[in-house]
């Protein structure tokens, strides 16, 4: 059977480097939980324990980041105040519809470091006026991501390190500017896997971005941000 042939150039495949691995982590889909630490709730301007909201990035706004390497990003166009938000991010290895906070482990493959990089001022311009905030939020180059580890490998992590939680940071410039630990997300992993799953069938590839905690600030040109979880590959990047 011949392979397709399209009538323009197709768009190269997705994909992020697994740690350890010579293969990829084909991307398809990337969801993002909004305000899922209390604290940054807060910062938001919001209170509590709210029904858990998403929005989507396109996969191309993806930039996959080697293990110990840094990246780079290019300052976007139209904003006077870029955001960082570091985030826990969850790679869906097995599909669903409908699954079970209990069954979510079953349907991670992995987990990594990633930033929803915010253009704040264009996304609280449209709050203002109702409208949809996708032109700050799934710009070009807006979801900066390192290597995704396998779940088995963090969980032995965890085991051998007598860890029950993970702290999540970030650095600018070797300021501390974000911290907090993964058991305070408003929604763990679990329940977020059960809402989304209830609203759209999970499939292998997809990525959620699980919330950032407070502390969220904006960032310019030269700027280096280091950002972890603890037991996962850290995140370098440049804003250029």
């Amino acid at each position: 059977m011949s392979s397709t042939e399209f009538v323009i150039p197709a768009p190269p495949p997705i994909s992020l480097p697994v740690l350890g691995e010579t293969k990829r982590f084909p991307v398809r889909r990337v969801f993002c939980v909004g305000r899922n630490y209390e604290e940054h709730a807060k910062e938001m301007g919001y209170t509590g324990r709210e029904p858990p909201f998403f929005f989507m990035k396109p996969a191309d706004t993806l930039v996959p980041i080697e293990a110990g390497r840094q990246g780079t990003m290019n300052y976007p166009s139209l904003t006077q105040n870029l955001h960082h938000e570091i985030e826990l991010v969850v790679a869906v290895g097995l599909g669903g519809k409908n699954m079970s906070a209990a069954q979510a482990p079953a349907h991670i493959y992995g987990y990594a470091v990633g930033l929803d990089m915010t253009r704040r001022d264009l996304q609280n311009d449209m709050k203002k006026q109702g409208r949809p905030w996708e032109i700050g939020k799934s710009f070009e180059q807006s979801a900066p991501m390192g290597p995704v580890l396998p779940a088995a490998q963090w969980d032995q992590w965890a085991q051998s390190a007598g860890q029950k939680d993970a702290a999540i940071w970030l650095k600018v410039n070797g300021e501390t500017r974000q911290t907090s630990h993964i058991s305070q997300l408003i929604w763990n992993v679990g329940e977020i896997l059960e809402h989304l799953s209830a609203a759209w069938e999970l499939a292998p590839g997809d990525l959620i971005f699980t919330g950032t905690p407070a502390g969220v600030a904006a960032v310019k040109s030269g700027d280096v941000l280091l950002g972890g979880v603890d037991g996962l590959p850290e995140l370098n990047l440049k804003i250029v």
